[in-house]
């Protein structure tokens, strides 16, 4: 499955944006999907991961109540909602397909989509 993700930039703390990831090639419907993230200097890690059919969502616990993820199984995309967003989320943000289940290792993600940057200034 190719990965198309969309929708960062700069923004104030506070601030919202909203991020997509459009998917093309397999089935997208058989594919949980999430979103990673990676700061400088930091591993990459696990943001937020929907389940195939969209009714189970799995958060870390550093956005949990702040960002939200869901998907448009008919478009088809994933969106990553991010809301009062902070200095420390400042990083590039991936999207990511698995087939069948909800991952949260990087290690163990299938498929990966380009990178797109949010910085959020203080």
């Amino acid at each position: 499955v190719q990965l198309q993700a969309s929708g960062g930039g700069l923004v104030q703390a506070g601030g919202s944006l909203r991020l997509s990831c459009a998917a093309s090639g397999r089935v997208f419907s058989g594919y949980a999907m999430g979103w990673f993230r990676q700061a400088p200097g930091k591993e990459r890690e696990f943001v937020a991961g929907i389940s195939r059919t969209g009714d189970s969502t799995l958060y870390a616990d550093s956005v949990k109540g702040r960002f939200t993820i869901s998907r448009d199984n008919a478009k088809p995309t994933v969106y990553l909602q991010m809301n009062s967003l902070k200095p420390e989320d400042t990083a590039v943000y991936y999207c990511a397909a698995d087939f069948l289940n909800i991952v949260t290792v990087t290690s163990r993600v299938q498929y990966w989509g380009q990178g797109t940057q949010v910085t959020v200034s203080s």
